[in-house]
């Protein structure tokens, strides 16, 4: 399979007219005809459904929203390879997980951008994903919740975040702080529900350490879906503190008095890299 394969299959999925994408791809149409059966034949499926009008089969349409995303992050990248060769700047990819941006990353992040020889590209991510990225290159630093132990990768802790329950307004528990017993009665709303492990595991982990295992009504992707779902009553969640920064009318964040229930923001970058630009972040999170 080649680039040129799915490139292709995009215009006709897109225009849904072999006459027509030809014309916008410049290429006559038995060729693309041609190109579009290589595909499904490597593919060992149909993705279109030749009649008049045409139409993508359900493997058609899965493959064509898969790479959209997959294209526009290529052609992204081209062209940040290219302005890079272009003007002799140089790189820096950032891996993030979303809880990480109410901490410190915004001001390295903001510190950054002023240097105009650097091109910054940023990643929402899991740590999970962070590691695999480090290892192939497509980042150089990145900003998670979780340890991984993995010899290619080094992770140091930056700082403890608190956490705080999250709870629908209105809840019987808010108003005080709470114990992880009394949340552990609750039905759970866990983020994220992939890869794993993550900081889903860590908040599993935390009420096992208690005896208790927790009955989870809801998984979510991302945390501003958990924050949303326990505001629509559908469960309580935990998030670090920082997170208070974002402010809600239909949550309340309560204090936990387990003081030992903190969720460390952690700093990986590969195993021996002490490259200027990774130092140079490393020691301005020292003295943010």
């Amino acid at each position: 399979m080649e680039l040129r394969h799915l490139r292709y299959f995009k215009v006709l999925a897109e225009t849904l007219n072999f006459t027509r994408a030809a014309e916008i791809l410049h290429i006559a149409q038995p060729p693309l005809s041609r190109q579009i059966s290589q595909l499904e034949e490597e593919l060992g499926t149909p993705l279109v459904v030749r009649e008049r009008p045409i139409r993508l089969t359900e493997a058609g349409s899965f493959f064509y929203k898969q790479i959209c995303s997959q294209l526009h992050q290529l052609e992204a990248t081209i062209d940040s390879t290219r302005r890079i060769g272009q003007s002799q700047k140089y790189c820096l990819g950032i891996g993030f997980a979303p809880s990480t941006l109410y901490t410190s990353l915004p001001l390295l992040i903001r510190e950054l951008r002023q240097d105009r020889s650097l091109e910054l590209i940023l990643s929402e991510m899991t740590t999970l994903e962070q590691v695999e990225a480090l290892k192939n290159g497509r980042i150089d630093i990145g900003f998670g919740r979780i340890r991984i132990d993995d010899p290619a990768i080094e992770q140091e802790v930056l700082s403890q975040d608190p956490l705080v329950a999250v709870l629908p307004k209105g809840h019987a528990l808010v108003g005080q702080p709470v114990r992880l017993e009394q949340l552990g009665t609750e039905e759970f709303v866990l983020y994220p529900a992939q890869p794993r492990p993550s900081y889903a595991d860590h908040v599993l982990g935390l009420f096992a350490h208690h005896g208790m295992s927790l009955k989870v009504s809801q998984w979510a992707n991302e945390l501003q879906t958990a924050i949303g779902l326990v505001a629509a009553g559908v469960g309580v969640t935990l998030v670090p503190a920082s997170v208070q920064q974002q402010h809600r009318t239909d949550i309340e964040y309560v204090r936990l008095l387990d003081t030992r229930a903190c969720s460390p923001m952690i700093f990986s970058r590969r195993a021996g890299d002490v490259s200027a630009l990774v130092t140079r972040c490393r020691k301005f999170l020292d003295e943010a």
